[in-house]
């Protein structure tokens, strides 16, 4: 898997040009059910208008940056996109220096392989991109780190599609309080476990769904279920009680220094390789918000970042258990 990092303050011909490279594989995504299955323009950028009006004029750069075509400004509003399944693990280790640790579980045929640095709206953001300006997890300059897991539920609402939550949450809030309250009122389509860390060394897990209220948690610890199991097959396939239970055991009952915390992500059962399931490990981030540090993890390989020291590049990752 070719992973990239790429760099640009503000919206331009970088970006432009990446999207012009996933456009096509996103459209088939975006498409899959149909055209009418999607909202219209109108109807997405007043959801935007609504919850999220002060990212709005970055919407209206990207999709001029883009050409402007009615599927694309849909697609990036990120309203009620397809549904989609993914795994993860995530967790807060709450030592000298805390850290937001996360484990990507999902289809390497289905995902950006892109770290993005961006200073959009005078607001700087690095993380991992999805969906070009979505990320599933990140970290601003302001020291809030942020990471999704799917929260294990069926239902399918109307809201948006959880990355573009998170990158609003790093574009317009700098505390952990700060996020609970967007996340609490935000409407996602699908249910998704959201834990933020900021600076200050609070934190909070948001378990968010599209037909209930947010029940915002002091949870150091999320997977893929809720308050409780409600799809008992994925639950079992995802294995996310017993990892749940595993990261608690590190956090609690061993105690488990810095370093020997993060590589218990790459390994089992933390660590998965169903990969022909779509739910194989793709990556480890590592986020310490305090110092403005991100790290990329792969068994045997870790590619730091930094907010004042980014590096553009690419990396080449053999994946143990990938196709």
């Amino acid at each position: 898997m070719l992973w990239r990092a790429l760099s640009e303050d503000l919206p331009g011909p970088k970006w432009a040009g990446l999207f012009a490279e996933y456009w096509p594989d996103y459209k088939r995504w975006w498409l899959k059910e149909g055209d009418a299955a999607r909202p219209k323009y109108l109807e997405s950028r007043r959801a935007l208008e609504q919850h999220m009006p002060e990212i709005v004029p970055l919407y209206d750069t990207l999709c001029e940056l883009v050409g402007g075509g009615d599927q694309a400004a849909r697609f990036l509003s990120f309203y009620c996109p397809p549904p989609y399944l993914s795994g993860c693990s995530q967790a807060i280790w709450t030592g000298e220096e805390p850290v937001l640790v996360r484990n990507y579980d999902y289809n390497p045929n289905a995902f950006d392989s892109l770290i993005l640095k961006t200073g959009w709206q005078g607001r700087r953001v690095i993380g991992t991109s999805d969906g070009l300006w979505g990320l599933v997890d990140g970290m601003n300059d302001a020291g809030l780190a942020i990471s999704l897991t799917f929260g294990g539920r069926r239902v399918v609402g109307e809201g948006f599609g959880v990355p573009l939550i998170l990158r609003y949450v790093l574009q317009t809030c700098e505390t952990a309080k700060e996020a609970g309250a967007a996340l609490a009122r935000l409407p996602t389509h699908m249910s998704y476990n959201v834990t933020v860390l900021d600076a200050k060394r609070k934190y909070l897990t948001a378990m968010m769904a599209p037909d209930r209220p947010a029940v915002i948690t002091h949870a150091a610890v999320a997977t893929n279920h809720q308050e409780n199991v409600e799809w008992v097959s994925h639950a079992r396939f995802t294995a996310t009680v017993e990892r749940e239970r595993y990261l608690l055991q590190r956090l609690t009952l061993h105690r488990d220094p810095e370093d020997k915390f993060i590589n218990a992500f790459l390994r089992p059962p933390l660590y998965s390789t169903a990969f022909s399931a779509g739910f194989g490990t793709l990556y480890t981030a590592v986020y310490r918000p305090r110092l403005q540090q991100m790290e990329v993890r792969w068994p045997g390989t870790v590619w730091s970042q930094t907010m004042d020291h980014f590096q553009e590049g690419g990396r080449h990752v053999q994946i143990p258990g990938a196709a």
